[in-house]
């Protein structure tokens, strides 16, 4: 009886042990899963935490800079927490000169806020996931999932010569599932791409208005386009690279180029961009998602003799045409979408569509007409995720 009392008694204390260190352990190794980091040498925002160029990273802290030599910090003209920031002097999407952030696995939403800079774009786990954020204090997000732990993120090259700052930082946990949601992936050139500020731009590419148009319960938009952008660039130079990382069965790639292809400077033949507008197509095609080739609209001055606006003859249009019925994948076709948008409103309302002394880049009230032609199309053809009223 007595040998029953002593052994149930270090039962107890025995499990009372491997309790208390599991909740022990679990305590040390849970890492937070939302932050407000304020970068540079200036005064934090109150609720941020302060981050200077020569933070390396810590594993107690969970946060800092990969290789902080490489880093320095820089005034912004910002308020608050764009007040200052850190300079990022070496840099591209494979660079070792990140800032790390310890994360729990899951799908995360990061808020950037750029110091002083005239385009620059955001890479994480070795890819872009914004694209030519334009002007000072620029603020966008994104969606990532975390697979390994971390976060490791830069401020890369959107423009030579430029300095590339970042002033904030946020992140919040959206889910303990790794994977982001269904996602519309746009890319284009910069009557596609986004201007900034993100929500108040005058100029505006119609990427950047597509969300307007779009359930959020359903997609997130994440527009890869930018300007001056050519079908090599975009295949070869990092955004297909993006997309295919991430892309999955059940979201959309809409494609639109062609405009500065036609461009002799750029070297490429209507044989050659088709083909390499083909090698894209079937390479999102074989992750299982959705591929939707679009046709660029046409010039604000496309106005003939009778009144009508017609460009069926621009930027490659019927290659893209015919690329689309040979690939068996859906296509807008938005020059001859648009044309009869124009024609209906008549040759001085269309200027008023565009910037001023520009015939080709659309203004936002421009951008906002063609988003609302994409998404119409697309429903019109059957797929989901779109809404008639603009939000």
């Amino acid at each position: 009886m007595q040998n029953n009392t002593v052994l149930n008694a270090l039962t107890v204390i025995f499990m009372t042990i491997l309790i208390i260190g599991g909740f022990t352990n679990s305590s040390a190794e849970a890492a937070p899963s939302n932050y407000k980091f304020d970068f540079g040498n200036g005064e934090v925002e109150k609720h941020y935490i302060g981050v200077s160029a020569s933070d390396k990273y810590d594993e107690k802290k969970r946060y800092g800079f990969n290789t902080p030599e490489n880093m320095a910090n820089v005034p912004a003209t910002g308020k608050d927490e764009a007040s200052d920031a850190v300079q990022f002097e070496t840099f591209g999407t494979k660079s070792t000169n990140t800032f790390d952030v310890d994360l729990p696995n899951g799908l995360y939403e990061v808020k950037v806020t750029l110091g002083d800079t005239a385009r620059a774009s955001i890479a994480a786990e070795g890819v872009y996931q914004i694209i030519n954020m334009t002007g000072n204090n620029a603020t966008d997000t994104f969606q990532i999932p975390i697979t390994d732990g971390q976060l490791n993120l830069l401020v890369t090259e959107g423009k030579v010569g430029t300095n590339f700052t970042l002033s904030a930082l946020e992140i919040n946990k959206l889910s303990r599932h790794p994977e982001t949601a269904r996602t519309i992936y746009i890319g284009g050139d910069s009557t596609v791409c986004n201007y900034y500020p993100f929500d108040s731009s005058i100029q505006a590419g119609w990427g950047q208005l597509f969300p307007e148009f779009v359930n959020p319960d359903i997609f997130q938009v994440r527009n890869m386009a930018s300007g001056g952008q050519i079908a090599r660039g975009f295949r070869n130079d990092g955004q297909l690279e993006a997309i295919l990382q991430y892309i999955k069965p059940g979201d959309y790639f809409i494609l639109q180029l062609g405009i500065n292809d036609t461009n002799p400077k750029n070297t490429t033949t209507e044989e050659e961009f088709k083909e390499i507008m083909r090698d894209m197509v079937q390479q999102v095609k074989a992750t299982g998602a959705t591929v939707i080739l679009s046709t660029p609209q046409g010039r604000a001055t496309d106005f003939n003799s009778e009144g009508e606006h017609t460009s069926v003859n621009r930027w490659y249009r019927h290659s893209i045409v015919a690329l689309a019925q040979e690939e068996n994948v859906s296509l807008v076709d938005l020059n001859v979408l648009s044309s009869t948008y124009f024609t209906s409103i008549g040759p001085e309302s269309t200027l008023d569509l565009y910037m001023n002394g520009d015939t080709l880049h659309p203004n936002r009230a421009g951008a906002t007409e063609l988003a609302r032609i994409v998404a119409e199309e697309l429903e019109r053809q059957g797929l989901d995720g779109f809404t008639q009223d603009k939000k």
